[in-house]
């Protein structure tokens, strides 16, 4: 099964709450599973709190890592921007064969390894490169998650023309409602994008008061996302 790869279409659209809920499909089938998140920015510790995120939602905590903790979250940045812009405010270099040892290392020891991007789909990491190219290199899957608002529409096609330009394999979009908007476009949205991409709409998720009803509801997203995979 493919490794997968969690873009969203901008920063802040719930993909650290997709990542933590697959993880956790995948170690209620009885995997062993970690995530890891390649550079983190806007942290005010050196420790990855999307990470801390998707380990709470498994039910473990850090210490479950050991001896592979500096592998999940190799690059932890203060400044919230992009990675590349991030990184050369700390006068430090986010390296593409650091990030390609690690997930190696970790998918040597674990059954999955849940990747969570940093925001959207061509967010760079060096003057030159994006992120994407070394999920591409990987040959990771991608699964598209939307924040489902007024303007989804362009940001999940233009991010689907992206992927598609690099020949990916897209399991699919999960549509997230965070925000106040009108019924008629939140409805809209999912169904017209779905059309013009013929990309799969795997679910759309409501906005959720606590983990258990936001895994709940994830749950027919996470078998659908099982089955593509395989």
């Amino acid at each position: 099964m493919k490794p997968l790869f969690i873009v969203g279409t901008d920063t802040g659209v719930g993909k650290t709450a997709v990542a933590g809920c697959w993880a956790r499909f995948l170690t209620r089938k009885g995997f062993r599973v970690v995530t890891q998140k390649w550079v983190e920015t806007g942290s005010s510790s050196k420790i990855s709190q999307d990470i801390k995120f998707h380990l709470k939602m498994m039910g473990k905590d850090r210490d479950d890592l050991g001896d592979y903790r500096d592998l999940v979250a190799p690059y932890v940045f203060g400044f919230p921007a992009s990675p590349h812009l991030a990184s050369r405010l700390e006068n430090k270099t986010v390296r593409r064969e650091k990030i390609i040892s690690g997930f190696r290392a970790l998918s040597s020891s674990f059954d999955h390894v849940v990747v969570e991007a940093s925001g959207g789909v061509l967010v760079p990491f060096d003057k030159k490169h994006c992120l994407i190219d070394i999920a591409k290199s990987l040959n990771m899957a991608v699964l598209l998650v939307v924040n489902n608002r007024l303007g989804a529409i362009n940001h999940a096609l233009l991010s689907l023309e992206a992927l598609k330009a690099r020949k990916m394999k897209v399991v699919g979009m999960v549509f997230n409602n965070l925000e106040l908007c009108d019924k008629k476009i939140l409805k809209d949205n999912p169904a017209i994008v779905e059309k013009i991409s013929r990309v799969k709409v795997l679910g759309v998720l409501p906005k959720a008061k606590t983990h258990e009803e936001l895994y709940a509801r994830f749950q027919p997203v996470a078998r659908k996302i099982f089955r593509a995979l395989r």
